[in-house]
């Protein structure tokens, strides 16, 4: 639509300076009109590169298992442990108190008085240990341990296969310019207007 508009425009303004050149008296010596050559396109093919290729690593993991067998986690040994004492307890009469004249407070008929008394002699049971047979050292053998151990074996070690991938390309059709376009002038003869 802008073009079209530009057109009508450009005509206008044609119209107007050959109005204005006629009415001003001016005389055509020599015209001329562009003549355009278009532009010469052709179609080439050409191989472009879809992927450029490279390696591909095929992995496969070790593989491991287990494995079980009898091991020995202690070699024999001697140690040496305490048997305690034997002890009994006994028990013995002994005096606790000699007895005799001992001073007390007493009260007689509601009046205390001092009075001289005639202890006798106490005893009790007392309890002492001693010893049957005494503390001793007592040498023990122990024998060796074993004990089953399941360790971790590799049944299959690691895997890589390296496999090459060429690089893979598509044929594209592309447009390209020949000959430039380009624009000449021919002379023109217009009765009238301009000579030939």
């Amino acid at each position: 639509m802008a073009s079209k508009s530009a057109s009508i425009i450009a005509a206008g303004l044609i119209t107007l300076g050959t109005a204005a050149e006629a009415a001003a008296g001016g005389r055509a010596l020599e015209c001329y009109e562009p003549v355009r050559k278009p532009a010469v396109y052709d179609t080439v093919y050409e191989d472009v590169m879809v992927s450029p290729g490279g390696q591909w690593v095929d992995y496969a993991p070790p593989i491991y298992g287990t494995s079980e067998r009898v091991e020995q986690i202690a070699p024999p040994r001697v140690t040496y442990e305490v048997v305690p004492a034997i002890t009994r307890t006994v028990y013995d009469t002994v005096k606790v108190d000699d007895g005799g004249y001992a001073w007390e407070w007493r009260v007689i008929h509601g009046r205390k008085v001092l009075c001289k008394v005639w202890r006798k002699a106490r005893y009790a049971r007392v309890a002492r240990t001693v010893v049957v047979e005494p503390e001793r050292l007592r040498r023990v053998v122990l024998p060796a341990e074993y004990e089953s151990v399941a360790r971790e074996v590799l049944v299959r070690p690691e895997q890589r296969r390296i496999r090459e991938i060429p690089p893979s390309y598509r044929t594209v059709a592309r447009r390209v310019v020949v000959s430039e376009g380009s624009t000449t002038w021919r002379r023109v003869h217009i009765a009238r207007h301009c000579p030939g």
